[in-house]
């Protein structure tokens, strides 16, 4: 699907990082866009943001978490903008900690947005592209759903469930016209582990914050990256080549895979 002037684009969790990236790259191929977040600040910064960039996003503030507030974003696309192009289901947070500790509470929160509230996304958007017979849906997931790395449960679960979801949905609306993009990327700079719940080892939060910056890849390079797997209808994204390779090594010796992931352990690599 190319992008263009007329492409009626919405973005979830668009109040920062990735989320305000894809607006931005959006903005500068010529879309129109409905973008949407908890945070209403953060939100209005984002529209200035593509302002700059020479588009105009229309704002509203969506919870992904509840169910009628995902339809209500698909409504407004609807009367807003006459329907929806391209949905990027990017809102998402971090909990971390290990199994037995983290509350269950967090493990709640943690379902709740990053994998229900793109599940409420699909559901909600699907129906008027499988209607229209054309569309894409690009879901963000991560190296963690396919990459178990261990005092990440809750965050490794919801990636991985978004993997499966995107399959799934692939395999059901691609037959009628509508594409479907799953990202898998990386470290990359954002925000995220900043906002993380759960049972949070500074150490731990340093290292991977130190592992962000160093990444040769910044929130702008991966949106377009994967706007660029958008309009060539590609499925899987993985930008970074660890992401690649250790998917491979799980393809192809899944014994050694579980060996590298019993060595992450015991080393406490997200602490070293």
């Amino acid at each position: 699907m190319k992008i263009h002037s007329g492409t009626r684009a919405v973005v979830t969790g668009a109040g920062s990082g990735l989320g305000r990236s894809f607006a931005r790259v959006l903005a500068q191929r010529g879309a129109q866009l409905l973008i949407s977040d908890v945070n209403a600040a953060g939100l209005e910064e984002t529209a200035k943001i593509v302002q700059e960039a020479g588009g105009r996003a229309i704002t509203t503030r969506s919870d992904v978490t509840r169910a009628e507030d995902v339809q209500a974003l698909a409504d407004l696309a609807k009367a807003e903008l006459g329907g929806t192009d391209l949905l990027i289901n990017n809102a998402g947070v971090a909990v971390s900690g290990p199994i037995g500790e983290v509350a269950l509470a967090d493990w709640r929160f943690q379902l709740e947005v990053n994998l229900f509230g793109v599940i409420y996304g699909c559901h909600s958007f699907t129906p008027e592209m499988l209607a229209r017979g054309s569309g894409h849906i690009l879901n963000v997931a991560s190296m963690a759903g396919i990459v178990s790395v261990p005092g990440m449960g809750p965050y490794n679960v919801t990636k991985a469930g978004v993997i499966s979801l995107s399959e799934t949905l692939a395999g059901e609306v691609r037959p009628r016209g509508v594409g479907v993009t799953c990202l898998c990327p990386s470290f990359f700079p954002t925000e995220i582990v900043k906002s993380g719940r759960g049972v949070v080892d500074p150490q731990k939060a340093k290292f991977a914050e130190k592992l962000m910056q160093r990444s040769k890849w910044s929130a702008d390079d991966i949106a377009r990256i994967a706007l660029d797997a958008v309009e060539s209808n590609t499925f899987y994204v993985l930008p970074h080549a660890d992401s690649r390779w250790i998917w491979r090594l799980k393809r192809a010796s899944p014994w050694l895979y579980a060996k590298a992931i019993d060595a992450l352990g015991k080393r406490s690599l997200m602490g070293a």
